[in-house]
């Protein structure tokens, strides 16, 4: 025991908050498995718990059985647990603990929330965690307030109430699970304005990211915001209202419903009308949001608003001959290298998945396959229907994808160097570009 927690001691903090969500993962697995989490006469085989619970932990909301139709209220339960765990993050929920528990937080744990929330010093993390825990419950105590009002109407009052908390949990986290039953999704309320409303509502707050809501809170003014939360915010704006006004155009749906999932495609995954009736036009939108997904520090997942935003003012440098930069302030040049570097390892990981996804599906065209790797890898939910049906071996991919979405490529790929080569410096040399 004393060489395991010596171990774990001296693992870096990227590898230990992959371990921490690989943990959370197989005991939530294990949990959903059990009888008591399935209801009778159903059947959830081991993958499909496995399934569930990485799309709960990673927020995607991806399901290969009905989370209602399968699951006891003890097992809905269990995966909104996980999704709150996932959403918050396995570091920020054990620090909370720690804390409520009265106890110090160490250094290592504050390296691992450092790490975790993607911040740059040390100062405040116990003041941050304890503001994330208490954003989370006001934001998802209102969200299940409004969400009451309108499932009250449908359901008895305990029910809805349960129902209620579910959902305003998953919208917050930016996960698309429900407990409609029936593979239903939203789409019985997809006229109703205020669901519609408060879903989004909870969605763009959760995908903004906890740092720049703070920001907000602090500044209240949008010019003493910082670059970071500018960015994030005008990006969010821009690419909502160029999904509504695409998916209007591609799509026979309504204007509530094109802004629903302009806004639930940046990795929400709820869904009001069938994605599977999408025109291939319609899909490809989806799919373009789906992969910048939300912002960094938040409950979603894709390469991040401020990433897609960094790429396209370097692309404007390049023809302006200026230096990359926006709001009056320049942007580094490890900034810039850093954008391009997640780009081409999280279309490397798209690319080669669907490749796989392929092979091991025949039966479903690019346009689907594309989609639902996508949608796992930012970790959004939304599916054309061709989830349940994939077999043993395209779960699997589907499982790796979304775990790589959560915590991404970069990370993944660099958790395992702990002492990096010197950096040698070598003559300077021109190569033909282009």
């Amino acid at each position: 025991m004393r060489r395991l927690i010596n171990y774990f001691k001296h693992q870096p903090p990227g590898r230990l908050i992959t371990m921490g969500f690989a943990l959370v993962i197989l005991l939530g697995a294990v949990i959903l498995v059990m009888p008591f989490s399935v209801k009778e006469g159903a059947r959830v085989s081991f993958i499909d718990a496995l399934f569930t619970s990485t799309s709960a932990v990673c927020v995607t909301g991806l399901i290969a059985v009905d989370t209602a139709d399968h699951f006891t209220a003890f097992g809905q339960g269990v995966v909104a647990a996980l999704v709150q765990v996932g959403g918050l993050g396995v570091t920020s929920v054990g620090a909370g603990l720690i804390i409520a528990a009265g106890k110090r937080v160490g250094i290592k744990s504050r390296l691992l929330i450092k790490e975790a929330l993607n911040v740059d010093n040390y100062k405040g993390l116990v003041k941050l965690i304890k503001a994330i825990l208490l954003m989370t419950l006001c934001f998802e105590s209102v969200g299940a307030i409004l969400s009451f009002i309108v499932f009250v109407q449908d359901y008895p009052p305990l029910h809805a109430l349960g129902i209620s908390i579910f959902h305003s949990i998953a919208a917050f986290n930016n996960s698309g699970f429900d407990i409609l039953g029936g593979l239903k999704n939203l789409i019985p309320y997809q006229t109703d304005i205020l669901l519609n409303m408060t879903t989004c509502f909870l969605i763009i707050f959760g995908g903004l990211g906890f740092l720049v809501i703070l920001d907000i809170l602090k500044q209240r003014r949008f010019r003493k915001l910082s670059l970071h939360s500018k960015v994030v915010i005008v990006t969010s704006v821009v690419l909502t209202a160029a999904g509504t006004l695409l998916l209007k155009a591609t799509e026979n749906i309504t204007w509530l419903g094109a802004f629903f999932h302009s806004v639930s495609a940046r990795t929400a995954g709820f869904s009001t009308y069938s994605i599977g009736d999408f025109t291939s036009a319609g899909l490809f939108v989806l799919i373009v949001l789906m992969f910048i997904g939300a912002s960094p520090g938040s409950t979603g997942g894709g390469i991040k608003t401020s990433t897609f935003f960094v790429l396209f003012q370097s692309i404007r440098s390049m023809f302006s001959k200026k230096h990359v930069g926006a709001f009056r302030r320049s942007i580094s040049n490890h900034n810039v290298f850093k954008a391009y570097v997640i780009t081409i390892l999280s279309l490397a990981v798209v690319c080669g998945a669907t490749l796989l996804m392929c092979v091991l599906e025949p039966d479903c065209t690019f346009i689907q396959i594309l989609f639902e790797v996508v949608s796992a890898f930012g970790t959004v939910g939304l599916s054309t229907g061709i989830t349940p049906g994939l077999c043993g071996a395209g779960k699997l991919v589907i499982i790796l994808v979304m775990f790589t979405g959560r915590l991404g490529a970069m990370t993944l790929l660099t958790m395992w160097i702990n002492h990096p080569e010197p950096n040698t410096r070598y003559t300077e040399e021109n190569i033909a570009i282009g």
